[in-house]
């Protein structure tokens, strides 16, 4: 019999790939001459703020038979995620993605994946389908829903987690330029609520989901949904969780933003740390929040990932953070 030990406790499944971030701010891509190059994609960087905290993690992946697929290979594992689990495709390249930084609230992303990527390539039989069942954590990105054959993947990861007792976690993740319409995309992102247990999104990607914006309505709606704890992002408002008996805001941490695209990776993978401790639900949503903010006030995303006490200590010299907790009827 297999020991769990084996199996990461985080595993994470979607985009990896290249971030080519300017190291210049307020300043648009074509004047911009100096540029970063940094590990990427959503589930990939999720993965690398659980192995910052700590725990084993691994992604479920792809990158193409290149060199910036060598890159993100090496750099995985130098981040302590394991790539156990990353195909490589020689027909497709590994995606670059470029933004341009205009604080404190305007990073565009371009995005180069056509005519496809690497992790959209996933199929069944790449999936292990033993450690989505034995991760304590299992993180789904809506945009790997986004395609064939990487969506009937994510369906086959998503069966073999219905054996699991763990967390579940719909990283909700709405990028238009991936869907071809907003109702293939609703049907498959509303559909992936039926598999999870914790739903994680901001408004427009609640809308997407479940056909609400307004945080509450929002929040509700997920939990009519079957999830057991739904968190809305509010970006400068906080952020709004529910569960079935109560309701919590966030206010948000107050730091000096330098790039916000980590932000939401790391409050993803915060999240995952903060259950796995055990914690009461107020304190893991204030936790990742604060290791949002940490990596929003930095250049890149992967490695700028926050330890447990740089965030435990920012929340200390926040009170003002501390959750507004209601019990529900």
């Amino acid at each position: 019999m297999a020991r769990d030990d084996q199996y990461p406790e985080v595993l994470t499944i979607g985009r990896s790939g290249v971030d080519i971030y300017p190291l210049q701010a307020g300043i648009g891509l074509a004047d911009v001459d100096t540029f970063g190059k940094f590990l990427g994609g959503s589930p990939t960087n999720v993965a690398v703020a659980a192995a910052k905290m700590g725990h084993s993690a691994a992604v479920i992946s792809g990158v193409g038979d290149d060199p910036f697929g060598v890159f993100v290979r090496r750099e995985m594992r130098r981040l302590g995620v394991r790539d156990d689990y990353v195909i490589t495709t020689p027909k497709y390249k590994t995606p670059v993605t470029f933004c341009e930084i205009f604080p404190p609230d305007t990073f565009p992303l371009y995005f180069y994946r056509e005519p496809s990527a690497p992790d959209l390539q996933l199929r069944d039989i790449d999936i292990p389908l033993d450690a989505v069942e034995h991760a304590k954590v299992f993180l789904v990105s809506g945009t790997g829903l986004s395609d064939e054959p990487s969506r009937s993947a994510h369906w086959a990861a998503l069966r073999a987690r219905q054996k699991s007792s763990g967390w579940t976690i719909a990283d909700l993740d709405y990028r238009p330029m991936f869907w071809e319409s907003e109702e293939s995309a609703h049907q498959e992102i509303g559909g992936l609520l039926d598999y999870v247990n914790v739903a994680v999104g901001n408004k427009e990607e609640c809308r997407i989901a479940v056909g609400e914006t307004e945080p509450d309505r929002a929040a509700d709606a997920l939990l009519e949904r079957g999830v057991e704890l739904a968190i809305v992002k509010q970006g400068p408002k906080g952020t709004l969780a529910k569960t079935r008996s109560e309701r919590i805001e966030v206010p948000v941490t107050k730091v000096e933003t330098l790039n916000g695209l980590g932000a939401g990776d790391s409050f993803g993978g915060s999240l995952a740390h903060a259950l796995l401790s055990g914690w009461d639900i107020p304190k893991a949503i204030q936790f990742a929040s604060t290791a949002g903010a940490i990596v929003s006030s930095r250049l890149e995303c992967s490695t700028a990932m926050a330890t447990e006490a740089e965030v435990l200590e920012l929340m200390a010299q926040n009170p003002q953070t501390n959750p507004r907790v209601e019990e529900l009827p």
